[in-house]
């Protein structure tokens, strides 16, 4: 596992996925058409997490002026910024039963904070980084 900076917070906009796992195919598939933009033109990302009904997902995409997710009629959201513990995955669209694996297996790390999502980064059709937010380690000199 590496780390990645997140220098600035990321706007995002997208669709919660109602029918987790199946329909996120689809969820990003209609980004996708209404954007105009592949994978290598925008940022795409994905962005579970755990509640008391079982997890929400939400496929999104990275926005390139404020307030377009809005006029597109999506809901907006925020990736945070800071440090990511992150693990790539090649080849995604043939292995996506792979992703909660290696999510499972990145929260063994004590730095991760469980408190914020998993982060699915689609760089590409080739290249996904399952990314955890690193917990904010305050350091108190004396």
């Amino acid at each position: 596992m590496e780390k990645l900076e997140l220098k600035n917070n990321l706007n995002v906009f997208g669709i919660e996925v109602r029918t987790f796992p199946e329909g996120i195919g689809g969820a990003f598939d209609e980004l996708i058409k209404k954007t105009g933009d592949c994978a290598d033109k925008r940022n795409y990302y994905g962005i579970s997490s755990m509640h008391k009904d079982g997890i929400v997902y939400k496929a999104v995409a990275e926005e390139k002026y404020e307030g377009e997710g809005a006029r597109l009629g999506y809901e907006n959201d925020v990736i945070e910024k800071g440090t990511y513990l992150y693990q790539t995955l090649y080849h995604w669209a043939n292995k996506t039963c792979l992703i909660k694996d290696i999510f499972s297996e990145m929260m063994h790390d004590e730095r991760i904070d469980f408190t914020k999502p998993c982060i699915e980064w689609y760089k590409s059709d080739e290249e996904m980084l399952c990314m955890l937010k690193l917990k904010n380690l305050i350091t108190i000199k004396s």
